[in-house]
């Protein structure tokens, strides 16, 4: 029989009023055109029209104006082009300008699911029993593009779930490319990303074994003006978008939790950046880390990434590298484990594996862990989060696909010195979409990015059908004691 499990009456819905500003340019045609456009007018035309549209938009975007003149800044190029002094231009036809190349972007019209879920590192001024939470979501708006998104929570003594509601503005980060490459690991992650071999193999010969951004643009463009042609033109374009996956991104002091965005920056995250699992970890002199994994995504190639921060302001972000870091559902353990750092997988698409590191973003020599042994897990199965640690071992809450791709949630036991050692599984589903719960944007659905423990329940957060999100509890004591009866292999 099924343990019994709390749903709770909490709900997060997508909200099609959470917008962002963003660039918008449809060529260098159209745009001069437009630009000509508004160089026509008189400085009385500019103010009349731009002056309604800041009073308008100043409600919906902090610091409207900053936006504006962020993306007329980006037409430098083209005012070049057409011999316009960009220093020349006045202020309000600057920011009409900018905002003729502005769109807005609903991040939730569509979707607000796949939570994961982690302790704020801010627990002041708080109860006995009670937790502060910070929650990621997978928002998915027009086109289907996915970004994370975060709202906080507070969880009482008798585990009861509050929401935090958003703020009133969304905002994108600051992007900062900094990063130095390994030029091993950059051009073997370009060999996944299907980028051209031999073009790989000329860069390699160019460039050090670390190298910057600007010293990969300037190899790049020498390579383009010596030997012009348009098929190789395209694989060296390639190879930028994958230069463009290692960022800083910097938030705001003055923002909420929920108004941080973290939208599509590379070209091989355009389509999406899917289901991060958060997990605070522990470094061996006792400091907390969050990392977050996540799927980057370009409509063809998935790419493994790790998101990195101290303080849900300030966020390193880059691939993960090797054998083990392939396809979706990686999951970071929370501390190091025998002196290695330790994480889930699923390379192949249907099995568990389990590997170990020396170093954070590189994996090699996956180990098969688990392979799909119930009629509810036939299709495949993986985790959902990070595992959490108990004094019985290692508790993994995974998901499992079966008839009519149905996704059910589940869970398992591993050893705590050797999680490769498995101690028990459920020998029934932990969690099944319910009639209220399968009818979404992809019916049949249950699903969790990562859990928590409180008060002696597990607390899983899940989407609903890849539309909404919900919460559950079980207690943990009798999930235990019910892994520890079950047996494994």
């Amino acid at each position: 029989m099924r343990l019994p499990i709390e749903r709770k009456h909490v709900k997060v819905y997508p909200d099609p009023k959470r917008v962002i500003a963003r660039f918008f340019f449809n060529g260098d045609e159209r745009g001069k055109e437009v630009i000509n456009k508004v160089m026509t007018l008189s400085n009385e035309q500019v103010f009349n029209i731009i002056s309604p549209l800041l009073q308008e938009y100043s409600k919906r975007h902090r610091n409207i104006t900053k936006i504006l003149s962020r993306h007329c800044k980006k037409l430098k190029p083209l005012f070049e082009k057409m011999d316009i002094d960009y220093k020349d231009l006045e202020t309000h036809r600057s920011l009409l300008i900018g905002s003729y190349f502005t769109h807005e972007y609903s991040i939730e019209s569509a979707a607000f699911f796949n939570p994961s879920i982690i302790e704020d590192p801010d627990q002041s001024n708080l109860e006995e029993g009670e937790k502060r939470l910070i929650i990621s979501f997978r928002a998915v708006g027009e086109g289907h593009i996915s970004s994370i998104v975060f709202r906080r929570a507070l969880i009482d003594r008798n585990n009861n779930i509050t929401v935090i509601p958003a703020g009133n503005y969304i905002d994108e980060a600051e992007i900062i490319r900094n990063a130095t490459y390994n030029k091993k690991l950059f051009l073997d992650k370009g060999l996944i990303a299907l980028i051209n071999e031999d073009v790989l193999k000329e860069l390699d010969k160019k460039l050090a074994d670390q190298f910057d951004y600007a010293t990969l643009k300037e190899v790049i463009a020498e390579n383009q003006l010596s030997e012009p042609d348009p098929a190789k033109d395209i694989e060296l374009e390639k190879v930028l978008w994958l230069s463009d996956s290692y960022y800083e991104i910097i938030f705001s002091m003055d923002t909420d939790i929920s108004d941080r965005v973290i939208f599509p920056i590379s070209e091989f995250e355009r389509k999406g950046i899917e289901d991060a699992r958060f997990v605070k970890f522990i470094n061996d002199d006792g400091s907390v880390t969050y990392y977050a994994t996540y799927t980057a995504y370009d409509g063809h190639i998935i790419i493994p990434k790790l998101l990195k921060t101290k303080d849900f302001y300030d966020f390193t972000v880059g691939p993960l590298f090797g054998d083990g870091a392939q396809n979706k559902n990686l999951a970071l353990f929370p501390r190091k484990i025998n002196g290695k750092y330790a994480m889930l997988s699923r390379i192949d698409g249907v099995n568990n594996y389990i590997m170990y590191s020396n170093k954070i973003n590189v994996w090699e020599n996956p180990i098969k862990l688990q392979g799909p042994k119930y009629n509810w897990e036939f299709v495949q199965i993986g985790n959902c989060g990070s595992p959490i640690e108990t004094e019985d071992g290692w508790l993994v809450i995974t998901h499992a696909v079966g008839p009519m791709r149905r996704y059910c949630l589940s869970a398992c036991l591993l050893n705590l010195d050797d999680p490769t050692i498995e101690i028990g599984r459920l020998e029934e589903p932990l969690l099944i979409p319910n009639p209220d719960e399968r009818e979404g944007y992809v019916p049949n659905v249950v699903y969790s990015c990562g859990s928590i423990v409180n008060n002696g329940h597990l607390i899983i957060p899940y989407g609903l059908s890849d539309y909404s999100s919900s919460f559950a509890s079980v207690e943990l004591k009798d999930l235990l004691e019910r892994l520890k009866a079950s047996p494994a292999l």
